[in-house]
């Protein structure tokens, strides 16, 4: 590998005494990026040395978190069309050496399921139906609302693997499989709650949000209508605007994940989460209405 030299010396001196010596040493290695990691780790096992291991592990995660600001500012900037790969880039916050391929394969394996039982003259309603009865009681996906504010809830591989997320969560999962099977279910960003729209764009004339009906990933797919959602904003004395109703973009989805991850973290007391995905947040800047 490329430096390695200059690499396995910079690692060397990490553990020197003189706190401006290990400035210049963590800058360095921090330039250098992912490629150091390796050393780093190793490094890190070899030693008995607790301060020289405190100092690794924060050098990675700054390297890591870096990484996640680079991927996310990269996913925004490139238009935010993939919402899973938008889960993806927050899930790197926490887990960054998931394998993210399992993930996927998750996914498309219950797409493939629902896809053998879909059939070409199914209405709307029965082509969510079957996506429920699949996702919910064969799979037993369903929201945690015994630790609703967890903030595994927010991790889409925790989602898949427990089977138990956040209304959020399980939104871009089922949202997600529904737009490969050709479905158009997409996110609705409802104060509080978040729902999905069954968007037919031929309805616009007759409907200016062209949503069919409403669909609620955390209450087993329940399906409602445009009244609910008004006696809902009424129940918060919210007025009825458009941005409640309508499909919202990958950006506010992505956006409201963080949020709700800054909260769960200061539930926690966890500041230096709390700060750092605020500087996520920040990525993510208010897009034009």
């Amino acid at each position: 590998m490329e430096n390695s030299t200059e690499i396995k010396a910079l690692v060397k001196l990490l553990d020197d005494t003189d706190q401006e010596v290990f400035e210049q040493v963590a800058k360095r290695l921090l330039e250098h990026g992912t490629s150091v990691i390796h050393f780093l780790e190793t490094e890190w096992e070899k030693s008995l040395d607790t301060l020289l291991q405190e100092r690794i592990e924060n050098i990675v995660h700054q390297i890591q978190f870096n990484t996640v600001k680079e991927d996310l500012n990269l996913w925004y900037q490139s238009g935010a069309f993939d919402l899973l790969q938008g889960a993806l880039v927050i899930n790197r916050y926490q887990y960054p050496d998931l394998d993210e391929q399992k993930v996927i394969n998750q996914i498309e394996e219950l797409k493939r399921e629902i896809w053998t039982n879909l059939q070409y003259e199914m209405s709307s309603v029965e082509k969510i139906k079957l996506i429920n009865h699949i996702f919910y009681n064969i799979h037993g996906f369903k929201g945690n609302t015994k630790n609703h504010h967890d903030p595994q809830n927010s991790y889409i591989n925790q989602v898949l693997d427990t089977k138990k997320g956040n209304q959020i969560s399980l939104a871009i999962i089922y949202a997600t499989i529904a737009q490969k099977l050709d479905i158009p279910v997409y996110g609705v960003n409802l104060p509080q709650h978040f729902i999905l729209g069954y968007i037919d764009e031929s309805k616009r004339e007759e409907n200016e949000f062209g949503v069919l009906f409403y669909i609620n990933a955390f209450n087993k797919g329940a399906i409602f209508g445009k009244h609910d959602v008004d006696q809902f904003l009424r129940q918060l004395n919210l007025q009825p605007l458009p941005g409640f109703y309508a499909p919202c973009s990958n950006v506010e989805i992505i956006r409201r994940i963080i949020r709700n991850l800054i909260s769960a973290y200061e539930n926690l007391g966890n500041p230096d989460k709390v700060e750092e995905l605020k500087e996520l947040q920040d990525i993510l800047v208010k897009s034009e209405l």
